[in-house]
């Protein structure tokens, strides 16, 4: 089982992932020190009450969702997502892959005279 901390520490760097934030920018949001919010989210530091509804309102979330933590089962369900969007991107890439070497390195065709 996972501490407070490790949840929080998770939950603050996954939402500011999806934001597209860097720490730097989350820190300047939220008008904290950048090296705070690295160690918060190391889970080497645990904020106020205060200083989470700051960082809930810097990533556009409610205070509640930085202590969310998924069930085994939507755990699963997002690797499997991750796994398949993975293969996806690996099947395309090899299809255009493979259509360009036949389209670009066949013989020219001889029927056609120039």
């Amino acid at each position: 089982m996972k501490s407070i901390k490790e949840v929080l520490a998770r939950n603050l760097k996954i939402n500011r992932l999806k934001m597209e934030l860097t720490q730097e920018k989350l820190a300047e949001k939220a008008d904290v020190s950048t090296h705070y919010l690295a160690m918060l989210e190391l889970a080497v530091k645990f904020p106020s009450a205060g200083m989470l509804e700051r960082l809930a309102m810097a990533l556009e979330i409610e205070p509640y969702e930085l202590f969310y933590m998924p069930s085994s089962a939507e755990s699963a369900l997002e690797r499997l997502q991750e796994t398949i969007a993975a293969n996806i991107e690996n099947i395309v890439a090899k299809s255009i892959k493979e259509t360009l070497i036949k389209e670009y390195a066949a013989p020219p065709d001889k029927s056609i005279v120039i």
